[in-house]
């Protein structure tokens, strides 16, 4: 569906295959219906699906909810290699240390309001956000 307005077939068979070269297991579980995917298999199709599109920005939406540890970091150094090859991501996590280290920049939100922002490890070193966001004294 990510790529259902272009018609460059053969960049979207080439999209195709670094997707699945990002997600070794979508390309196993090609032929099934995505509803029945278990949850972080859902997640792999969501973030394939957008790169098929060729965004320049990706915005991503707690991409580690609900998922196992495990299947939590392959997501996060997807997103790294994501960016690594260019495009920008907007990233909204609770698990703000794992979102720290992923990231470059980061922002604090409080009630709506953006209170503190740094680059990622000025905020990861800052006594503040270690003693309310990541757990640390």
């Amino acid at each position: 569906m990510g790529a259902y307005i272009r018609r460059d077939h053969a960049q979207i068979r080439s999209d195709m295959d670094m997707v699945y070269e990002l997600f070794p297991r979508l390309a196993e579980r090609h032929a099934q219906h995505a509803g029945l995917l278990s949850g972080g298999e859902q997640q792999m199709l969501a973030i394939g699906r957008a790169l098929m599109s060729r965004p320049r920005l990706m915005l991503l939406d707690e991409p580690s909810m609900g998922l196992a540890p495990l299947l939590v970091q392959r997501i996060f150094e997807t997103i790294k290699i994501i960016a690594a090859r260019g495009v920008s991501l907007l990233l909204v996590e609770q698990n703000a240390h794992l979102a720290l280290q992923t990231c470059s920049r980061g922002y604090v939100m409080e009630s709506g309001a953006i209170t503190l922002s740094d680059s990622a490890q000025n905020l990861i070193d800052n006594p503040k956000v270690k003693a309310a966001y990541l757990g640390e004294i």
